[in-house]
């Protein structure tokens, strides 16, 4: 038979070490996300200790980030997301949020790029990184996750670090983007369930000399893939559809710009 997983009620030993100040912003957000959330967590074990690593994560809900960073934390590592720069733009929170290490991503910008340096060069010494490859929250009508953005894939080969799958299921209860309204449902103890899976073997395109914008595109595809799947196991679902290809969304938009202009 095999082992049971390990199951940690706190975090676990060893990882990185935490400053005084982030130990503080920490256990603050905890303490809310402990009332505001019920955690099911699992694989933890795939979390590795020390060295680079990418998480790579499903984004459904604006206030997924918390549960995701609660999870890092407490396994051990240190969260860094890459982020839209209006968050940390933000009064007095943003700044809060800056100082944790975060990453903004300024896009459309001539900084754009810099957030991906900034985010490898992390890698390279060792830390660890979130992307949500997606870019934003899923538009799929039952929250599957769409087809994501080449910059995992850039990470990942510019870097070398593993890519570590996390999916999660539940903060729709709290945070609804998809809600016509009442987006914003605070309540008490919502199961909120976060995994881990083991890292995703990317061989086939680290292995290439030259890859092209359409192999980074496959690379990623394989990502979200995976990600896809392991949400299929925690909403009981056996057979997940296709990435989102949120081309979808352009066609609903064109489609209903052209009802509302026959009108």
């Amino acid at each position: 038979m095999r082992p049971e997983p390990p199951v940690y009620r706190g975090r676990r030993k060893g990882g990185d070490d935490y400053t005084t100040f982030i130990k503080v912003v920490g256990n603050a957000i905890k303490g809310g996300l402990n009332i505001l959330t019920k955690r099911e967590w699992s694989g933890l074990e795939h979390i590795p200790l020390d060295g680079p690593a990418i998480f790579a994560a499903n984004h459904y809900s604006h206030f997924d980030p918390l549960p995701l960073a609660h999870y890092v934390y407490n396994s051990g590592r240190h969260p860094h997301f890459l982020l839209k720069n209006s968050i940390v733009e933000v009064p007095v929170v943003g700044p809060i949020i800056k100082a944790t290490g975060q990453i903004p991503v300024y896009r459309g910008s001539r900084n754009a790029a810099d957030s991906l340096r900034d985010a490898i060069a992390m890698l390279k010494d060792g830390g660890t990184v979130i992307i949500y490859p997606e870019g934003t929250t899923s538009k799929e009508p039952d929250r599957w996750p769409m087809r994501g953005k080449t910059g995992v894939a850039r990470l990942a080969l510019e870097s070398g670090a593993p890519v570590i799958p996390l999916t999660q299921w539940g903060s729709q209860a709290l945070f609804d983007p998809l809600a016509e309204k009442g987006k914003l449902k605070l309540g008490f103890r919502k199961p909120v369930t976060v995994t881990a899976g083991p890292e995703i073997d990317l061989d086939r395109w680290r292995e290439l000399e030259h890859p092209t914008n359409g192999d980074m595109q496959d690379m990623t595809d394989r990502v979200m893939e995976v990600v896809r799947d392991q949400l299929a196991e925690l909403r009981g679902v056996g057979d997940p559809p296709p990435l989102w290809d949120r081309a979808n969304l352009k066609k609903t938009k064109k489609q209903t710009e052209r009802k509302e202009g026959g009108q």
